[in-house]
């Protein structure tokens, strides 16, 4: 397997839905193997439900992963990327997706 290219926090994109019709913009940068950052923390409970379903059917077709990293707040990585740990802490911390 070749190594996989570490991405910038710079490099993640950061998405906070509201609506469920912002999934796409989710999925068009996850599909052009960007790491995307889904904050869900003031979304709907019903929204962020279908937008977890949304982004895990995303994730799963492309082999990629999803991973809960905060409250309310998902990770979801290209097959081809790879998250730095210290990337990883900030986006758990908070500090991350508080950027907006």
């Amino acid at each position: 397997a070749s190594p996989r290219p570490s991405v910038a926090t710079g490099a993640i994109y950061k998405s906070e839905p509201k609506r469920f019709n912002e999934a796409r913009e989710v999925a068009d940068r996850f599909k052009e193997g960007t790491a995307v950052i889904m904050n869900l923390q003031s979304t709907e409970d019903s929204i962020a439900r279908r937008l977890v379903d949304f982004a895990s059917g995303l994730v799963y077709g492309l082999d990629g992963k999803i991973e809960l990293v905060a409250n309310r707040v998902y990770l979801l990585t290209p097959a081809n990327v790879e998250v730095s740990a210290e990337d990883r802490e900030k986006i758990a911390g908070g500090a991350f997706y508080n950027q907006f």
